[in-house]
């Protein structure tokens, strides 16, 4: 039953995601909406969970628009149980809009496969990753993902400079606005973060059974996205693999973050959501998917009671 509502992608569906994804944000933020109300903090709130919920549309916009997976709403509800299930991670600021600029990078970069204004893409995808590195410092290892795609669809050696120029860019835009707005200058003492190898918090229950289901998951549906990645055309195999390489860049990020908490995850939901969509969106073991999915649609609810440590 639960396949069949979210094997296909209708209006209803995206309605009912949305306000479910809208639901956990405003819980967890609870305190700070309506306890403590600040008018500034609302709208910065506000404008939070409409970043976090244009998200999950950009990467639903991704999926559907180069192919990578069927016309189905198991993306787009994926990632919101994913971050649901950390409400850390929805009261983190900085890495909901972080995420968001990933995204808007990780469109520009896989719809080289076009071959249109693919410098200009190019460009707009190293800014916009650069622009993320202002709010969270190690998605900056996303680029790696932007020197991929040069050097699968236009290996001149050229073109390997253009993320270098959107890097300077958005270096003087900044350095710029914060002497112009806040007279102080923007150095490389302010933007980088420093590594926490610290991960004692993940052996909190409300970490830990979420990260241990997410990642039995991708144990388990990995082998049937490398296996579609590896039988699909030349033309779909590249974004295929862009996606495992952006898992694998997520991975990094989340082992160099400075912070522990969940939050550093919501990177690694976007490509794990379309791997596990794959799974999700095949005919065979529909009992099983049917569990799976169910259990999945109980995590955020579940881990929202256990308490904080």
């Amino acid at each position: 039953m639960l396949t069949s509502f979210f094997g296909k992608s209708k209006p209803e569906t995206g309605i009912i995601i949305t306000l479910f994804m809208s639901v956990f944000f405003l819980l967890a933020n609870f305190e700070e909406l309506f306890l403590s109300f600040s008018f500034p903090e609302f709208i910065e709130k506000l404008a939070v969970l409409l970043a976090y919920l244009i998200s999950a549309y950009v990467l639903n916009f991704i999926a559907k628009k180069n192919d990578l997976t069927q016309r189905s709403a198991y993306k787009f509800l994926l990632f919101a149980l994913f971050t649901a299930s950390f409400w850390k991670l929805l009261e983190n600021t900085q890495v909901i809009f972080a995420n968001l600029c990933v995204l808007f990078a990780l469109r520009r970069i896989i719809s080289l496969r076009t071959k249109k204004v693919m410098q200009k893409k190019v460009f707009d995808a190293a800014f916009w990753i650069c622009v993320a590195s202002i709010f969270y410092f190690w998605s900056i290892l996303f680029l790696v993902v932007v020197y991929m795609g040069i050097f699968y669809y236009l290996p001149k050696f050229k073109n390997f400079l253009v993320p270098l120029v959107a890097f300077v860019t958005v270096a003087i835009l900044n350095f710029t606005f914060n002497l112009v707005a806040y007279e102080e200058l923007y150095g490389f003492w302010r933007w980088f973060q420093a590594s926490n190898f610290d991960f004692s918090t993940y052996g909190s229950v409300k970490v830990l059974i979420p990260i241990s289901i997410i990642l039995a998951l991708l144990v388990w549906t990995f082998a049937n996205y490398f296996s579609l990645a590896q039988k699909a055309g030349i033309s779909m195999r590249i974004p295929l693999n862009m996606i495992m390489i952006s898992l694998i860049i997520a991975i990094l990020l989340a082992v160099f973050a400075s912070t522990k908490n969940g939050s550093e995850l919501i990177f690694f939901f976007v490509p794990l959501s379309i791997i596990a969509t794959t799974f999700f969106e095949q005919k065979k073991d529909r009992i099983f998917r049917e569990v799976l999915l169910a259990i999945l649609i109980l995590m955020p609810i579940v881990v929202a009671f256990f308490p904080e440590v």
